[in-house]
């Protein structure tokens, strides 16, 4: 299963970078999907890992998801993708905090992961660029932190409860560690 999610995922975003660079999109994914092998994680984990950006991004569809890869992926990557894109930015992220609060451990963990993979590539490409790093993004780095932080605070139970600290707890040291306390 992970090595056809490594297929479908390369030629997902085979014509995608990162966001403001010259990489390939399809890091991201893999760091996900190894954060989430890291931890332990169960292969339909780390598969929708793999997949994740693939609905959101590259318009494939839940149930071509679901007949290639099973249901549990794909209601894995659907509940990390954002229902309504005609919302704005600050209405999209205000609905994934309320999402994460309640969401199913298996979305939890791979929306952590993706977070997670996110917030230290930020932190790297800020050691490198500095503040210039937050003029690749739509918002710039109060409404980032103000994301982040909101992330944070729906882990909050996770993160109290040791659950997964390698995911969880680290996201919050992360975020700490970019944005300040």
């Amino acid at each position: 299963m992970i090595d056809r999610a490594i297929a479908f995922a390369v030629e997902a975003h085979r014509k995608q970078t990162r966001k403001g660079t010259e990489t390939p999109y399809i890091v991201h994914p893999f760091g996900v999907a190894m954060l989430l092998a890291q931890a332990g994680c169960r292969p339909p984990l780390i598969a929708a890992g793999l997949l994740h950006d693939t609905i959101e991004d590259c318009g494939v569809t839940a149930d071509r998801l679901a007949a290639e890869f099973g249901a549990e992926v794909a209601e894995i990557v659907v509940g990390c993708s954002e229902p309504n894109r005609s919302l704005s930015w600050e209405e999209r992220k205000r609905e994934t905090f309320e999402y994460l609060r309640t969401a199913p451990m298996a979305i939890k963990l791979v929306a952590c992961a993706d977070k997670l993979h996110n917030v230290r590539s930020m932190r790297a490409d800020h050691g490198v660029h500095g503040e210039g790093v937050w003029t690749r993004f739509n918002r710039g780095r109060d409404q980032q932190a103000w994301y982040y932080r909101g992330l944070v605070a729906a882990f909050r139970p996770e993160i109290e409860a040791g659950v997964h600290p390698e995911l969880f707890a680290a996201l919050g040291t992360e975020v700490e560690a970019l944005f300040g306390a």
